[in-house]
């Protein structure tokens, strides 16, 4: 193990509802401490459940006042009867007298490059006049670009790409997507970006050797954080109503943020089938993907590197608001012929899904087609991390510049 005595990491998560950003984050942090002796990695998140993650020693987080994300894109107030401007207002405070205090060699922000409603923006600033590394961290595909064009706008975020951030990581291959792909950037902004590959994710050794499940074989449907995935387990239970014969049974993840009442309409259609068994949350996911046949998901980020990694066939179910990311990776990742992919946009007619479900095993496995080529992300990011806040190290070949 190398060493990077009294490296500090500064790791901004702005996370609504979901669990993408912080997982990602997360991933990050122990690839870093697991590579490095004396560093330590400092999570900023607004993460209502981020207690309920293990962390390894020299990670730890930072719980800032929480908010959701409103299916028409806007945000409120979580945990708090406050007004969302008062809550911005104790994050944005808590943010920056953390990283005054913690005095990062290196701040790494997910996705937003001002913070949520430009609540890092000051925080950015004062880094910047201490010397700190500043990195923006963007997944492979944002949305689209015309969507994309007018939020960055709104949010005036091109500036800060040219001014404040030294590099943009890519978590993702340019032959994959560009995640700028028409945003009229600054050839500044281009020369920062580095493609780094997909974070590769690994099952977890519990010391339990107790199975999470008792199904199996099975398919694991899984929807993320579950607020906006009842329409892909609706899909599924009545694929499975419809056909009795489909040759696998199925565990559903219903996600910690599914309203209560949408988790016993599942659970009750389930237990009439009694080929189904549904849990509300799994901290250690990788393990019930790790023992599954194949998946049926959405198309977000983390999903996606969890397929590949574990190589997994899979149908995907794209969500279609507030963004089209997942609909866009999900047709680059059919044409690539990494995952099946069902149109959101269509009827979900049973049949559909029936047909995907029988023809599930048949499907190429991701490393039939190349995926373990496009897995080098953690890898790249530690040795830049290394290059950054260390000594040099000699620098290997980054990820693929093309992938195909």
């Amino acid at each position: 193990m190398e060493r990077l005595d009294n490296a500090r990491i500064l790791i901004y998560s702005h996370d609504s509802f979901g669990l993408g950003h912080l997982r990602r984050c997360r991933a990050i942090a122990h690839a870093i401490v697991d590579r490095f002796k004396g560093v330590s990695v400092l999570i900023l998140s607004g993460s209502p459940i981020i207690g309920s993650f293990d962390f390894l020693p020299r990670v730890d987080f930072v719980r800032i006042p929480g908010v959701v994300k409103l299916h028409n894109g806007e945000y409120q107030s979580l945990g708090l009867h406050i007004d969302l401007d008062q809550t911005m207002a104790i994050r944005a405070a808590i943010i920056e007298q953390t990283a005054e205090t913690f005095r990062p060699d290196l701040f790494l922000v997910d996705k937003e490059p001002l913070g949520l409603n430009g609540e890092v923006a000051r925080t950015l600033k004062m880094l910047k006049a201490r010397g700190t590394t500043l990195v923006l961290g963007l997944r492979d595909i944002m949305d689209e670009p015309a969507l994309l064009l007018r939020e960055w706008k709104r949010k005036k975020v091109l500036p800060a790409l040219e001014h404040l951030y030294d590099e943009i990581w890519v978590y993702g291959l340019a032959g994959f997507a560009d995640p700028l792909h028409g945003v009229a950037c600054p050839a500044s902004v281009r020369a920062k970006m580095i493609y780094t590959g997909y974070l590769r994710r690994a099952v977890p050794h519990l010391e339990t050797s107790e199975p999470p499940v008792s199904r199996d074989p099975y398919v694991l449907v899984t929807v993320g954080g579950g607020d906006d995935g009842m329409a892909v387990l609706d899909w599924v239970l009545a694929a499975y109503e419809h056909d009795a014969t489909i040759p696998l049974g199925a565990v559903i993840v219903t996600g910690p943020f599914m309203a209560a009442e949408q988790q016993r309409h599942f659970r009750e259609r389930a237990e009439r089938l009694g080929r189904i068994e549904v849990l509300t949350f799994d901290a250690h996911l990788e393990i019930l993907m790790e023992r599954a046949v194949g998946v049926v998901a959405m198309a977000g980020y983390n999903t996606f590197c969890e397929i590949l990694s574990l190589d997994k066939r899979a149908i995907l179910v794209p969500r279609v608001l507030p963004r089209r990311e997942q609909v866009m990776r999900a047709v680059r990742a059919a044409a690539f012929e990494l995952a099946h992919t069902l149109d959101p946009e269509r009827p979900h007619e049973p049949a559909l899904m029936i047909a995907a479900l029988h023809k599930l095993r048949e499907q190429p496995a991701p490393s039939q087609r190349g995926a373990e080529r496009m897995l080098n992300g953690l890898d790249v990011i530690t040795e830049l991390v290394a290059e950054r806040v260390g000594r040099p190290v000699p620098r290997r070949e980054r990820a693929l510049a093309q992938f195909g």
